[in-house]
């Protein structure tokens, strides 16, 4: 054989080598996205313990949250749950939606809301969900309330020399516009929807700290408290941490030696993950991810939206 043929087939080895290679380090990032995203979680969630999740950031319409809490629902193993909350609020709706699936769990199981740095608007929601709530002494919650806010740039866009025509089938059509200033029967639509919504939550507030009406009107002004306030107007139940919700649970029979099992969201449980795995396939391929259509990005991380109605604490506002 000539000194070409052996040439090529050395080349043809080492790029064997590489694809074989590459493979297998792939097919180990998959297998640990699988066992981060399956197994992993429910490896504790195998034997009777507690269930945590964490609710952070802004409130949203969250799909994948309201399945982890089905989840926690009939799983017979998880003997309670600990909703532990660091939230200034966020869409009414969404906090519609966790307040109904948190209920739904605690039809069967003991559930303890755990107020830590901040659980204010939609997230005081959340946490009255709870059979009990436990705040720290400088936790900040309450701001009960539902605000509804658009931007006017009208004046901005006649500085510009730009111009805004509309032809509407009704006065109150696609009102109120961030073009011209509302009218007075948008305004009184908007306040009309607004007080709706807020004459929910207080009466949802009203139900689930057993106070009369009135009392929570008084409360319910956008005020945010501390845990210590919150405590003696009764928006709260207890100070404290751990060892009280392990005291409560306790008390509903719930064994204080069981471990608290985490629940987390599938799509961040770990450093490899399904996105990654894919994204290094593409590389290995060739193909840039970034030149992709949207739905990729769609794969890769999720956008937050805000719509509609919110609730939500906002510093130098309420």
């Amino acid at each position: 054989m000539d000194q070409s043929a052996l040439a090529d087939r050395r080349q043809l080895r080492r790029k064997l080598t590489f694809w074989r290679v590459a493979a297998a380090l792939l097919l180990v990032a998959i297998g640990f996205s699988l066992y981060n995203v399956f197994l992993k979680q429910d490896a504790g969630a195998a034997r009777a313990h507690v269930a945590r999740i964490d609710i952070s950031g802004m409130i949203t319409d969250d799909d994948e949250l309201l399945e982890r809490l089905e989840a926690i629902r009939k799983n017979r193993q998880a003997k309670a749950l600990i909703v532990s909350i660091s939230s200034p609020g966020g869409t009414t709706y969404g906090g519609e939606k966790i307040f109904k699936a948190i209920r739904a769990v605690a039809a069967e199981k003991p559930v303890v809301s755990d107020v830590r740095t901040l659980a204010a608007s939609a997230g005081y929601m959340i946490a009255s969900a709870g059979d009990t709530i436990i705040a720290g002494e400088s936790s900040i919650t309450g701001s009960i309330g539902v605000i509804f806010q658009y931007p006017q740039v009208g004046e901005l866009l006649l500085k510009l020399g730009v111009s805004m025509n509309e032809i509407k089938s009704s006065p109150l059509k696609a009102e109120p516009s961030p073009f011209h200033p509302a009218s007075p029967e948008a305004e009184a639509m908007i306040r009309s929807m607004i007080m709706d919504s807020y004459d929910w939550f207080v009466d949802l507030v009203a139900d689930r700290r057993k106070l009369p009406r009135e009392e929570v009107l008084k409360l319910a002004n956008g005020a945010i408290f501390t845990g210590r306030q919150a405590l003696k107007v009764k928006l709260i139940d207890s100070l404290g941490g751990t060892p009280e919700i392990r005291s409560y649970l306790a008390s509903r029979g719930v064994a204080d030696d069981l471990p608290i099992v985490e629940w987390k969201a599938k799509d961040d449980s770990g450093f490899f993950t399904i996105a990654s795995a894919v994204s290094g396939l593409l590389r290995l391929a060739g193909v840039d991810a970034t030149t992709l259509p949207g739905n990729f990005q769609d794969l890769v991380g999720r956008k937050l939206f805000l719509d509609g109605l919110v609730s939500v604490w906002q510093v130098g506002r309420d």
